[in-house]
């Protein structure tokens, strides 16, 4: 044996093998790996099931000038009166005009998941009012209104200002990203 070896044996010489019914007690990064996954995992079901839920069945008809919001339950009065006052910086756009309603639902899908991605919070969506669109005024509006609450990374929307194009657009506040999340409790534990 060389060298190396034999400092590697003398090291292990006071090392037992596990029994099968010795526990080990898993702590540190490994647990906190496991429960990541296991959040992911959820995390990515209940995308799944967003997806299931933006149906393309018939909605229920918004006027194309009325004012639309929603915010899911638990969020700050502050919180939602800024996004209502287009307080927020607008980090990312999408434009659903000219767009099919399977279109939108697609593109509206994919941008949430972007700024999930990339870390953007806050967003707006340009529906249109759709003063000609068929079979109802508003059609694109109507389905992103009910879409949007079935997202589950979004927690709340408002109808833009007037400047940012009114009752044509949605403001879209989104949950952190793991990622952002992540960072945040970082920070927070070193204080």
């Amino acid at each position: 044996m060389d060298n190396e070896q034999s400092l590697f044996w003398q090291a292990m010489s006071d090392v037992k093998p596990l029994a099968k019914n010795d526990k080990v007690a898993t702590s540190g990064p490994t647990a906190v790996t496991e429960a990541q996954l296991a959040r992911r995992a959820a995390a990515q079901a209940q995308s799944q099931q967003a997806d299931d839920q933006l149906t393309l069945d018939a909605v229920e008809p918004i006027d194309p000038d009325e004012i639309i919001g929603w915010t899911r339950g638990g969020m700050q009065h502050g919180v939602y009166k800024n996004l209502r006052l287009g307080h927020y910086s607008i980090d990312a756009r999408l434009d659903l005009h000219g767009l099919t309603v399977e279109q939108s639902r697609q593109a509206l899908l994919q941008f949430i998941a972007d700024c999930q991605r990339t870390d953007v919070r806050s967003a707006i969506v340009l529906h249109g009012k759709g003063l000609n669109s068929k079979p109802f005024r508003g059609v694109l509006k109507s389905y992103v209104a009910k879409w949007l609450p079935c997202i589950p990374e979004v927690l709340a929307f408002h109808s833009a200002q007037p400047h940012h194009g009114g009752t044509g657009a949605v403001y879209v506040l989104m949950k952190k990203s793991p990622k952002a999340k992540l960072e945040n409790r970082e920070l927070n534990r070193k204080r």
